[in-house]
C-alpha cells in the first residue's frame, strides 16, 4: 500500500471513530480527543520543523539551476521566460477565482466553527500589517530572527538574493554552495519521508480529534475543500488549450488527441517525470521537432509546474477563509507573488512530500495558520491528480508555443544542447 493511501485511510478511520464516539458517547469522545491531541500535534511539529531549511534550500538550488539553464541557449532562455510568466499568472488566477468560488459555495458555518474548535493549535498567525509596514518588514534586518519567527516572505527575499549572488561568484565557490544546499535539501526530504512514514499515526490522531469535536460535518468540509482546490486547478489546466491553439497554431482536436495519452499516464502515476516519454511522442504528433521538444520538455518537467502556484495559493486562501482571516487585495497580491516564487524551487515529488513546504510560506504570508495543513495533507492524493494532469497539459501547450518560434533559434544550437544533455 502506498504512503498516500495509508495516510488517506488513517484519516477516514480517524474521522469515523471520532464521529462515532461523538454521536454515542460525547463525554468519552472529548476524553479520547484530549489524549489524541498531543500525539497529532507532535507529528505536526515534526512536519513543520523541516519547512524553513527545506524552503531555503529549494529556492537556492532551484534559482541557481534555472539561471544555469537560461544560459544554456536562447531556446532554454525563452522557455524559462514563458514558464515564469505562466507561474505568476497561475497564482493570479487563484487569487481571483478562489475567493469567488468560496462566495458562490461557502463552507458551512457550523462545519467551519467545529473544525476551528477541533484544531486548537491553529490560531491565526496575526493581522497583516498596513501595506507600507509590510513592505518595510520584508527586508530582514536579522535573517536568523526571521527564520526563528517563520517570516517566510523575508526568508524568500533573502534566499532569492543569495541564490542570484551565487550565480555571480567563481565556479569553485558556486559549486561548493550549490552542493551544500543540495545536500540540505536531500537530507530534509529524507526527514520528511521519515515523518510521513509515521504519518498514519499522526493523521489518525488529528482526524480522531476533528471527528470527536466536529462530528460528521468534517467529511463534508473535506469534500468541499477538495472540490474548491481541484476546481482552481481545472481552470488553470483549461487555459492551456487556447495557448496551444493560438500560440502553437494547432487545431483544438489535434491538441486534445496529442495530450490525452500524457494525461492518462499523469492520472495513473501522479508523476510528470514518468509522463516525459509519452509527452515527447505527443509533441511529435503536433509536428514539434525533437530538437525543440528534447530541450523544452525535460526543462518543463524539472522547473515548470503550472498548476502549483494556483493550487497552493488556493489552499492558503481556503485555510485563511476557514479561520476568518481577512484578505485584502494587497494581501492577495503579495500571496500570489510568494506562491509563484516558491513554485520555482518546488521538487518533482508526490504531493504529500512537498505539500507542507510549498504551502506553508504562502499561508504564513497572508496570515493563515499552518496547523490545518497537517490534516489536509491526508486528502492531497485527489488534488494531486489534478495538479499532475494540469502540469503535463501545460508542458505540451508551452512546447507547442515555443516550437512555433523555433525559427528564431537555430536548430544547430538546439541540437548542440541536446548532445550536451546526452540526448
Amino acid at each position: 500500500m502506498s504512503q498516500p493511501t495509508r495516510i488517506l485511510l488513517s484519516l477516514i478511520v480517524g474521522l469515523i471513530v471520532g464521529a462515532s464516539l461523538a454521536g454515542y458517547a460525547p463525554a468519552t469522545a472529548l476524553s479520547v480527543a484530549d489524549w489524541a491531541q498531543p500525539v497529532g500535534q507532535a507529528w505536526l511539529n515534526g512536519l513543520q520543523m523541516t519547512i524553513v531549511p527545506l524552503v531555503v534550500a529549494l529556492l537556492v538550488t532551484g534559482v541557481t539551476a534555472t539561471a544555469e539553464a537560461a544560459r544554456a541557449g536562447r531556446l532554454a532562455g525563452r522557455a524559462i521566460a514563458l514558464y515564469v510568466t505562466v507561474l505568476f499568472l497561475s497564482a493570479v488566477i487563484a487569487g481571483v477565482l478562489t475567493p469567488l468560488l468560496l462566495q458562490i459555495w461557502p463552507l458551512p458555518q457550523e462545519s467551519a466553527a467545529a473544525l476551528r474548535a477541533a484544531l486548537t493549535g491553529a490560531e491565526q498567525i496575526g493581522p497583516v500589517p498596513p501595506l507600507g509596514e509590510f513592505f518595510a518588514a520584508i527586508i530582514p534586518a536579522n535573517i536568523i530572527k526571521a527564520a526563528a519567527e517563520n517570516a517566510f516572505l523575508s526568508l524568500i527575499i533573502f534566499s532569492l538574493v543569495f541564490a542570484f549572488a551565487i550565480t555571480r561568484v567563481g565556479e569553485e565557490a558556486r559549486n561548493l554552495l550549490v552542493d551544500f544546499f543540495s545536500a540540505v535539501r536531500d537530507v530534509m526530504l529524507v526527514v520528511i519521508n521519515w515523518v510521513l512514514w509515521i504519518g498514519p499515526v499522526g493523521v489518525f490522531a488529528l482526524a480522531l480529534v476533528v471527528g470527536a469535536k466536529a462530528g460528521t460535518g468534517a467529511f463534508g468540509a473535506l469534500i468541499h475543500y477538495i472540490v474548491i482546490v481541484a476546481s482552481v486547478g481545472l481552470v488553470v489546466t483549461l487555459f492551456a488549450y487556447p495557448v496551444a491553439v493560438l500560440g502553437g497554431r494547432t487545431r483544438l482536436g489535434r491538441f486534445v488527441r496529442a495530450a490525452l495519452p500524457s494525461q492518462a499516464v499523469a492520472f495513473s502515476t501522479q508523476s510528470s517525470l514518468a509522463t516525459l516519454p509519452v509527452m515527447i511522442e505527443g509533441a511529435t504528433d503536433l509536428d514539434v521537432p525533437v530538437a525543440v521538444s528534447g530541450v523544452t520538455l525535460p526543462l518543463a518537467v524539472a522547473i515548470f509546474r503550472a498548476t502549483g502556484p494556483a493550487m497552493n495559493f488556493a489552499v492558503a486562501i481556503y485555510v485563511a477563509t476557514w479561520f476568518g482571516v481577512p484578505l485584502s487585495p494587497a494581501t492577495l497580491a503579495v500571496g500570489a507573488i510568494v506562491a509563484a516564487l516558491t513554485s520555482l524551487g518546488s521538487v518533482s515529488l508526490p504531493g504529500t512530500v512537498s505539500y507542507v513546504s510549498a504551502i506553508a510560506p504562502v499561508a504564513a504570508t497572508i496570515g493563515a495558520p499552518v496547523a490545518p495543513l497537517g490534516l489536509l495533507v491526508a486528502v492531497e492524493t485527489i488534488p494531486d491528480i489534478m495538479r499532475t494532469v494540469g502540469n503535463v497539459t501545460w508542458d505540451l501547450a508551452a512546447t507547442a508555443w515555443l516550437s512555433r518560434r523555433a525559427d528564431k533559434v537555430p536548430l544547430d544550437e538546439a541540437d548542440a544542447m541536446l548532445k550536451a544533455d546526452g540526448v
